[in-house]
């Protein structure tokens, strides 16, 4: 029998599903908001019930939003004849912190990763296809992660959007391999787009 109660259980270990959060973690994070004479613990619980009521995905670039389509999409001044392609929303986070790009994004929500079940069905790339072929695009970058599961992706993408006439590029190689690309620097992702080249 344990010496907490059922709810504080329930907390630790819902902490622990965290990704980078261990038990001590979820165990230091649960009593904090405890011993909290502040309103943090109601707060936290009103952000993660807007969080799910409110957030979803663009019907245009499937990143996470509050309206449909995204700011980004809706936006009349960026150049629509360009796609960066993204594996996650926190992708497109990095690249606009950038300031220096202009276009449009696509998130594929995920990478190519046959060993670990993730095929082409599971990612947006079919919706990414039909983007092209129904649009005026010009350039599609792919701005996938320098990693095994991101090179075998973009190669993937190479092999699709060829033979739709579209110009493919790649980020430049300032990123370092194994990286996330939420991890990188303004100035390297900058680096990255300037560039990036044709495959």
């Amino acid at each position: 029998m344990s010496a907490l109660p059922p709810s504080v259980l329930r907390l630790i270990e819902t902490f622990s599903e965290l990704p980078g959060i261990g038990p001590k973690t979820a165990s230091r994070l649960t009593f904090f908001l405890l011993r909290g004479e502040s309103d943090l613990a109601l707060r936290l619980a009103q952000a993660l019930q807007d969080l799910r009521a409110q957030t979803r995905l663009c019907s245009v670039c499937y990143n996470i939003t509050e309206q449909d389509p995204c700011p980004i999409c809706s936006d009349p001044t960026r150049d629509r004849a360009t796609i960066c392609v993204v594996e996650e929303p926190l992708d497109v986070v990095a690249i606009e912190r950038t300031e220096h790009y202009r276009g449009l994004y696509h998130v594929l929500h995920g990478a190519l990763a046959p060993m670990e079940g993730v095929f082409a069905e599971n990612l947006r790339i079919a919706e990414l296809l039909q983007r092209v072929e129904g649009g005026d695009v010009r350039e599609v970058i792919l701005a996938t992660n320098p990693t095994s599961e991101g090179d075998y992706t973009a190669a993937y993408l190479v092999a699709k959007l060829r033979p739709l006439g579209v110009r493919v590029t790649r980020l430049g190689r300032g990123l370092p391999v194994g990286g996330d690309l939420e991890y990188a620097d303004q100035v390297t992702l900058t680096n990255a787009l300037e560039g990036r080249r044709e495959l």
